[in-house]
């Protein structure tokens, strides 16, 4: 259960769990996509798809969690456009999670290819839709960007809280009481 002074060990596991996979998959998404095509890309590439299917699995549990337990609430007092942006950030990510693995599994089936997950195919290879490729890519790309930002500034709310009001926020999400 998440109180104001400590979140739950399945809110806390959830969030590392996706900030982990989200980065990780983001810089990994941006390496492989600049290798030429050869078996070994598409293999990375096929492991980027299985992490991000991955994510999208945590992200609703992620999300389902958040339902019933709502946003953490804030440990310090601020000002309301302050808050609002922390909550907007914290949307933004969550939709993200789900948005990123969707717009790549987009992108993919209409670019042709199958999908798999850790090499058991879920989606067999369709023929090419181009316009379905296309709206993945934007989107997938897009996204990708504004995920990115959406990051860096949670990081830099964390930071700020860690280094200037140093009122356990940070704790709070290690699992420490505070």
């Amino acid at each position: 259960m998440n109180t104001a002074e400590k979140l739950s060990k399945r809110t806390i596991s959830l969030h590392w769990l996706i900030a982990v996979g989200m980065i990780g998959s983001l810089f990994f998404g941006i390496y492989v996509e600049d290798l030429p095509k050869s078996p070994e890309a598409g293999q990375l590439i096929g492991l980027h798809k299985s992490i991000g299917l991955l994510v999208l699995t945590f992200a609703l549990l992620r999300i389902a969690n958040t339902f019933a337990t709502g946003l953490p609430s804030p440990l310090t007092p601020a000002a309301q456009w302050q808050l609002t942006l922390a909550k907007g950030i914290h949307m933004l990510l969550l939709a993200g999670t789900i948005l990123m693995p969707i717009s790549g599994m987009i992108m993919s089936v209409g670019d042709g290819h199958s999908l798999a997950f850790f090499g058991i195919e879920l989606i067999a290879k369709i023929p090419k839709n181009e316009l379905m490729g296309q709206v993945g890519h934007v989107i997938h790309g897009l996204g990708g960007n504004i995920i990115l930002a959406a990051i860096a500034i949670h990081v830099a709310g964390a930071l700020k809280h860690s280094l200037l009001e140093k009122d356990g926020t940070m704790k709070r999400i290690l699992g420490k009481s505070i």
